[in-house]
């Protein structure tokens, strides 16, 4: 894994400043602490940080062809590269390493800006093709590695961090207020928009070309809308692909390991590399000390059970309230922008402890996203037929008055369509929630929609459950889980490969009827079916927690007075951005203990810090901010 940046004019062919490029591709030194590159050539910069994973000593970047026509800066891993090299190779070309880097190089040479739908991986590239003098980006096809743009003073820059473009001389630091609300609605910033006014997401599945001063995007890849499978045979299937998954994903010339949580899916994954290797497996679990935060998110016990039955090199990390706190500026600033996760705090310190012993970790990310397993999704098929019901908007408008802030939210969706009224299984403030916590000169220009009914038209013949997979597949999945599970683990150094988004598998998994994904009140019914002969019972039948955080308890002890002294600050970003009245009302509403607002605090304690981190200082630091102390 490694950290890319470059710059390309998109006019006259004027100098790229070597120093301009190093500036950027330095803030990124956590992606890629192996080595470092730069490329230059008349109105283009490429640079590269890297992390060692394939070929250790041969594929330095970043990387041009034998006649130094065509150059890329890469990030990520190509697993069926080996396969792509034999193909190539019968065509005629000449490999001069042993890398996936150079698979690329020479994909393109043959396939053109078609070279991305042959590659099988997670990946972000730019491409100089000097002949043409077109710069090609290209990001993966669900979007598990990140890649931002901006285009300043007729240059157009991208980078896998947006610190990086920072680092660029012109770009300007400014909060993006139409992008408030939606974070606000969503705990995170939808693509394409982020945060930072002028800066833009590359979205899952594009790319993005630039030739003679034109900027052009296409889209590439999509799931297979309207296809269905038989149901015959699908646990079978869904085996072979899985593991066939797994099994590409163990190609590494240094040490892997597996995050084992003990749900569902990471013990699958352990399950699954237990069946494709004879080495040792090196598992990873993180947790709080005992009592610290309630049996209902202690993950440890479920986690040794997986361990125990394969036979696992196990491994544990303990989390408390102060060393939550103490990271949270560090975890933002490796962010770049507001993502209110608080599962990234455990996977940040599980990832930091991990790399003690491996360099490549295997996770069970992506799974509840493409055969709902989410609780949410059961939820809302239930809303959705109690909706068609004779008088339900009525009823529900008798009982909204007397009913608490979250049973509200229920019976308004009573009155409305699903594409109106879904907003993902991480849904935060209601819209009027969010308009009245915004300032009044801020609230005419908040957005909140802006990709929804994009998103709701290409799937509105399908089923409900299919409607809501696919909307969490292009929104909730690259934009905070997947950003998260990036981030979060290329901040220690370490690779995240996730074999449940190998696309091959998850076109095959939209094809398989929802009832094989949801059934009664089984989430991902299917891959429980498949796994009843290798997963211990207490696994198969445990509800899905995800990687919970104990947040509701932090902000009403310990924590309680550092929240309320940081969002109540007359000079800081809340007050600039949001009501003092109404963020004091939160606060006071949660400490009483009558409703958890916790989640509604965190995402404006990470606004805050954001703000106070990237916005404020005259300059941004290359390097990650100091702990704060616990008040």
């Amino acid at each position: 894994m490694c950290g890319i940046c470059g710059a390309v004019r998109l006019q006259a062919p004027g100098p790229i400043s070597e120093a301009a490029i190093v500036a950027m591709r330095d803030t990124m030194p956590h992606r890629g602490p192996d080595d470092e590159g730069v490329y230059l050539a008349p109105g283009v910069g490429l640079g590269h940080r890297r992390l060692s994973i394939i070929d250790l000593s041969g594929g330095r970047q970043p990387m041009s062809n034998a006649d130094e026509s065509l150059c890329v800066t890469f990030v990520g891993e190509i697993y069926n590269f080996r396969e792509l090299r034999g193909v190539l190779e019968a065509r005629g070309y000449v490999f001069r390493t042993k890398s996936d880097t150079e698979v690329i190089l020479h994909a393109y040479a043959e396939f053109g800006e078609r070279c991305v739908e042959h590659l099988r991986g997670m990946f972000a590239f730019g491409l100089w093709d000097a002949r043409r003098r077109q710069l090609f980006v290209a990001r993966d096809r669900v979007g598990i590695k990140p890649l931002y743009y901006t285009i300043v003073d007729g240059t157009l820059l991208f980078a896998s961090e947006i610190k990086a473009l920072l680092g660029w001389p012109g770009v300007r630091r400014e909060v993006d207020e139409t992008a408030l609300g939606a974070y606000l609605r969503y705990r995170y910033v939808p693509g394409p928009r982020t945060m930072f006014r002028g800066i833009s997401k590359l979205q899952p599945g594009r790319t993005l070309s630039v030739k003679d001063g034109v900027v052009t995007e296409r889209q590439y890849w999509d799931v297979p809308l309207g296809e269905e499978a038989s149901e015959a045979g699908s646990k079978d299937r869904l085996l072979e692909l899985f593991q066939e998954s797994v099994r590409l994903r163990l190609i590494s010339d240094v040490p892997l390991g597996v995050f084992l949580s003990g749900g569902l899916d990471s013990s699958a994954v352990t399950a699954m590399m237990a069946s494709v290797t004879d080495q040792p497996i090196q598992t990873f679990s993180v947790g709080y000390p005992d009592g610290a935060a309630g049996s209902e998110v202690t993950e440890f016990e479920f986690a040794r059970l997986v361990a125990t039955r394969f036979k696992t090199d196990h491994h544990e990390v303990a989390l408390d309230a102060s060393t939550f706190w103490a990271a949270l500026p560090k975890l933002i600033w490796h962010f770049d922008e507001p993502v209110a996760d608080s599962a990234a705090i455990p996977l940040y310190f599980l990832s930091r402890f991990a790399r003690q012993f491996v360099t490549v970790a295997l996770s069970g990310e992506g799974a509840d996203e493409v055969m709902g397993g989410y609780a949410m999704y059961r939820k809302m098929l239930l809303l959705e037929r109690l909706r068609r019901l004779p008088f339900a908007s009525r009823i529900a408008g008798v009982i909204e008055p007397h009913a608490g802030r979250r049973t509200q939210r229920y019976l308004r969706r009573l009155t409305r369509p699903l594409r109106s009224q879904y907003r993902g299984v991480s849904a935060l403030f209601a819209e009027e929630e969010a308009v009245s916590l915004l300032r009044p000169e801020l609230r005419g220009r908040a957005r909140w929609d802006d990709q929804e009914d994009a998103y709701f038209d290409r799937v509105a013949g399908l089923d409900p459950l299919s409607q809501m997979l696919y909307f969490d597949l292009k929104v909730w999945l690259p934009d905070d889980l997947l950003v998260k599970a990036d981030k979060m683990t290329m901040a220690t150094s370490v690779e995240l490969r996730v074999p449940f988004l190998d696309h091959r598998l998850v076109e095959w998994l939209w094809r398989v009827p929802a009832s094989s994904k949801l059934r009664g009140r089984t989430g991902k019914w299917l891959l429980r079916d498949a796994m009843r002969d290798l997963l211990p019972a207490p696994i198969l039948e445990r509800k899905k927690l995800g990687f919970p955080v104990p947040i509701h308890g932090w902000f009403q002890g310990g924590l309680a007075k550092a929240a309320r002294e940081l969002l109540l600050d007359p000079c800081g970003a809340s007050a600039r951005f949001f009501e003092p009245a109404r963020i004091a009302a939160l606060l006071a509403r949660h400490e009483r203990g009558g409703e958890d607002l916790s989640g509604e605090i965190y995402a404006l304690l990470v606004f805050a810090i954001w703000h106070r981190i990237f916005i404020e200082p005259s300059v941004v630091s290359t390097s990650a901010p100091t702990e704060m102390r616990l008040a």
